[in-house]
């Protein structure tokens, strides 16, 4: 277009479409490059905040999530993690007044949480604890059968990138999904 109003002999006019499509690819590179960065920065705060869930025993990751539901509104968040808890490490109600059920599980990456761990949960979240939302949270991450499980039993599955986002008030709570 510049071209032709060049051709056309409108000098300088011809100049400021180029002007402005070129003016508008940097402030969109820009734009992209300050969206990268702050990508980056949460991504820092997440894995510190995973670094410190991992040096945490068992009982203080099932106490920091019990933090972590009050923080976010929860009333009654308690740990009853432990021999003969029957699956359920923290139990919580929700702002809207659901009963939380979650299962913690304090895992390398390397070391997957898999189905038969959704399947024991699953088997006592509903009926025995009474869950209106049952979710697992761990410092890991979950294998294909496991994900399949929680899908199709109702499930919240937090795995160590959505418990970095809750801890970092970047994500949602699982009561919010």
């Amino acid at each position: 277009m510049a071209l032709v109003m060049a051709a056309d002999g409108l000098g300088v006019a011809a100049l400021l479409p180029l002007f402005l499509f070129v003016g508008g690819l940097v402030l969109h590179s820009r734009y992209n490059n300050r969206q990268a960065a702050e990508r980056r920065r949460l991504q820092a705060i997440q894995s510190t905040e995973i670094a410190r869930y991992h040096e945490m025993k068992p009982r203080e990751f099932e106490e920091a999530v019990a933090f972590l539901c009050e923080r976010d509104g929860c009333t009654n968040a308690w740990v009853v993690g432990g021999a003969g808890d029957l699956g359920a490490d923290v139990l919580a109600t929700a702002p809207d007044g659901r009963r939380i059920v979650i299962q913690c599980k304090r895992y390398g990456l390397t070391t997957k949480v898999g189905s038969p761990d959704l399947q024991r949960f699953g088997g006592t979240c509903f009926t025995v604890h009474g869950a209106q939302v049952a979710a697992v949270v761990t410092t890991s991450v979950f294998t294909k059968p496991a994900i399949n499980y929680g899908t199709q039993h109702g499930i919240r599955l937090f795995d160590h990138t959505a418990l970095g986002a809750w801890a970092t008030h970047t994500g949602p709570a699982p009561w919010m999904l």
